[in-house]
């Protein structure tokens, strides 16, 4: 599985981003997603989860209420909405695909190239 995400840029606080991973191959529909997040001189962290189906979803708590996950396995896409953006969800944000459903990043097997979240006060 190939992904590529896209989506980023810059936005003042309290403004609203989507994030989309495009995944290559016929097998997205059987993969968990999920996103995660690096900021500088930090370790990269959970963001959310999506099960297979879509009938489940993870939160981190920082981001539970802002942020929705959501996919659609006809365009091989998962989607990453975030609305209210604080200062502090700015980073290098990346999907992964799990053959499982994981909120952890050792969890996932395939990796996206990141895109860049900077959200000005």
């Amino acid at each position: 599985v190939q992904l590529q995400a896209s989506g980023g840029g810059l936005v003042q606080a309290g403004g609203s981003l989507r994030l989309s991973c495009a995944a290559s191959g016929r097998t997205f529909s059987s993969y968990g997603m999920g996103w995660f997040r690096q900021a500088p001189g930090k370790e990269r962290e959970f963001v959310a989860a999506i099960s297979w189906s879509g009938s489940s979803t993870s939160y981190a708590d920082s981001v539970k209420g802002r942020f929705t996950i959501s996919r659609d396995n006809g365009k091989n896409t998962v989607y990453l909405q975030m609305n209210s953006l604080k200062v502090e969800d700015t980073a290098v944000y990346y999907c992964a695909a799990s053959r499982g459903y994981s909120l952890h990043s050792i969890g996932y097997n395939y990796w996206g190239q990141g895109t860049q979240v900077t959200v000005s006060s």
